[in-house]
């Protein structure tokens, strides 16, 4: 990229997408929707204070999170982005119990959507960051309409992932395979511009260790003997409690982001599909690894739509050190 040069996200877009010339744009128009919505979704998290908007809704979602306005907003954008464009064969979000199908006015493609509309809502009256993950994966069944097969494939076969956090700027980062590449929003021309081409994490990085380390009581011995060798070498606790903000610092930065199994929460607590894959995609395209504990959560079949994970993701070194750890 020749210095001064200006690429929006749909300039790198439309270059991606001659690096294939099989390509329909069908994808490439997924992508486009899913930056209108963040768009949309950014607008509002920043005026969130301002209207009433924030707060909580007064119900419960499958994981029995307080659901707050925001989120319902924010969901709500996304199926509406994406629903009536033709790419789309079904949907899920981290925030409704089953398969997002399409609404039958409307056709069906070939792709399937899977979605975390607000990731961290919890800390919205804290003004913390927060943010939005997505997975893309190709359709898989025969039927014209997608189903649950569609959306229970292992993280390996994502055709795309990424996040959007909303914090002091809207960044939009993501993968399709070759490198990652982030984008931030310029509000003033309504675009996002690259300013962060082919993100590479550091290894090992800044000796960071991200994890709820109140929990450490409930913790197998293992996990707190990981988490006191990190400790012994030097690593500095830095949690925010918001799933995207602590990812996109470790993705930065280096180090290590864990959010692992306890006793109240055997088969851990992060959700495989909306959250742990499309993350685990980006920082393995980034160079760096992830794990449920054992092997990479790229590796994990799913089973159930809202199936849970453990999940370590950071510096490759730093996570095959607390691997080996919890193997030993």
């Amino acid at each position: 990229m020749q210095e001064g040069t200006v690429i929006t996200l749909g300039r790198h877009i439309v270059e991606q997408e001659r690096l294939y010339p099989e390509a329909t744009g069908a994808f490439s128009n997924i992508l486009y929707d899913i930056a209108l919505a963040a768009k949309i979704i950014s607008r509002e998290v920043n005026r969130a204070g301002l209207v009433d908007i924030i707060g909580s809704a007064g119900k419960f979602n499958i994981h029995g999170d307080d659901v707050r306005k925001l989120d319902e907003f924010a969901n709500d954008v996304m199926f509406n982005a994406l629903d009536h464009t033709g790419n789309l064969c079904v949907m899920a979000s981290e925030e409704v119990d089953d398969p997002i199908p399409i609404p039958d006015e409307f056709p069906c493609g070939n792709y399937v959507l899977l979605h975390d509309p607000l990731d961290g809502s919890s800390n919205i009256d804290a003004n913390v960051s927060l943010g939005t993950i997505f997975s893309i994966h190709r359709k898989i069944s025969r039927g014209e309409r997608g189903s649950l097969e569609d959306l229970l494939q292992p993280g390996h076969r994502q055709l795309a992932a990424g996040y959007i956090v909303y914090g002091s700027s809207t960044m939009l980062v993501y993968t399709t395979g070759a490198g990652v590449h982030g984008f931030t929003l310029e509000p003033s021309i309504g675009e996002f511009l690259l300013s962060h081409p082919n993100m590479r994490i550091p290894d090992p990085g800044k000796k960071i260790y991200s994890v709820n380390e109140a929990y450490y009581k409930r913790w197998s011995p293992g996990q707190q003997k990981a988490v006191d060798v990190l400790k012994d070498e030097g690593y500095s606790l830095r949690y925010i409690g918001s799933l995207v903000a602590d990812f996109h610092r470790t993705l930065l930065y280096g180090g290590i982001f864990m959010y692992p199994a306890d006793k109240k929460s055997p088969k851990g607590k992060l959700r495989l599909l909306y959250e742990a894959a499309p993350l685990a995609m980006v920082i393995e395209e980034a160079g760096g690894a992830s794990s449920e504990g054992t092997r990479s959560i790229l590796q994990v079949g799913p089973s159930e739509l809202h199936q849970r994970t453990p999940l370590y993701l950071g510096s490759k070194s730093v996570v095959d050190k607390v691997e080996a750890t919890l193997k030993a």
